[in-house]
């Protein structure tokens, strides 16, 4: 879909309430089965699918199978595009719209998980490379990891000039170039340290459980969507909130250098 296409759907979805009631219930709480998103609904089963469907089409719904069900997520990929490149060719008003539903969506919702749907003009071995590559994920990231990417295997991760070394740091899934996940790394107080962290942060980034993150990588014509499925959360813990502000800057970075080859300003 092209920049002014994907604009237009969004203000599409954007203009019926029903569709911001259900944007709103997500926000409220993310990750919902359609049952109970048709809960908070005065209306049947196959017209609120039909309103999910424009959201998905815009992107600012991204659904997520586990087992039978499908939860869906808000996503705040196309409100970020929208508010970078074109929030200048609206009026103040719709700016202000915009920016508002921009800060709604990067929120965090009542969740374990966060969810980020991006579209990047590449190839799937070439973004898989970006994701696994230390001389990709340096650029964009300032990350590297020591590994041979086979489930199983451990994980050295390299940030600020600190190792992280733990044995709970594996890889889970890999299938090059659609699909990996591996857990999250441990809050040491180096890292802490690199990241400009207190100590009472850490130590709460220390009471909560360990998470994982997923990429799911897909072709869809001259470009690759990628899914980051980062689940496990402590529902508000601190960790949730700081990888809902990374996330979304940290893929910005990824897109801008695979279809630029620079790396954004502050990467």
């Amino acid at each position: 879909m092209s920049p002014g296409g994907a604009m237009d759907a969004v203000f599409k979805a954007l203009a019926d309430p029903t569709r911001r009631r259900l944007l709103d219930s997500l926000n409220t709480r993310n990750g919902q089965t359609l049952r109970e998103l048709c809960a908070g609904l005065d209306m049947t089963r196959q017209s609120v699918s039909k309103h999910l469907a424009l959201l998905e089409d815009a992107e600012l719904v991204t659904p997520v199978r586990r087992g039978r069900e499908k939860l869906h997520y808000l996503n705040s990929a196309p409100i970020n595009a929208i508010a970078e490149r074109w929030i200048r060719q609206y009026d103040r008003a719709r700016a202000q719209t915009l920016t508002d539903l921009k800060t709604a969506l990067e929120e965090n919702p009542m969740s374990d998980t966060f969810v980020y749907t991006t579209y990047i003009e590449t190839t799937p071995e070439r973004l898989w490379q970006a994701l696994t590559d230390p001389a990709f994920t340096r650029r964009y990231w300032g990350v590297t990891f020591e590994t041979d990417w086979t489930p199983g295997s451990t994980m050295i991760w390299e940030e600020n000039g600190r190792k992280i070394v733990d044995p709970e740091q594996v890889v889970l899934e890999s299938d090059p170039p659609r699909r990996l996940s591996y857990t999250w790394h441990t809050p040491t107080a180096e890292w802490a340290e690199g990241a400009g962290l207190g100590g009472d942060v850490l130590a709460k980034l220390r009471d909560e459980r360990r998470t994982r993150v997923t990429f799911e990588i897909e072709p869809r014509g001259d470009k690759v969507k990628l899914t980051v499925v980062h689940d496990g959360f402590e529902p508000d813990g601190v960790m949730l909130g700081m990888v809902s502000e990374g996330w979304p800057e940290l893929l910005s970075g990824l897109k801008t250098l695979l279809e630029t080859g620079e790396p954004l300003p502050w990467t």
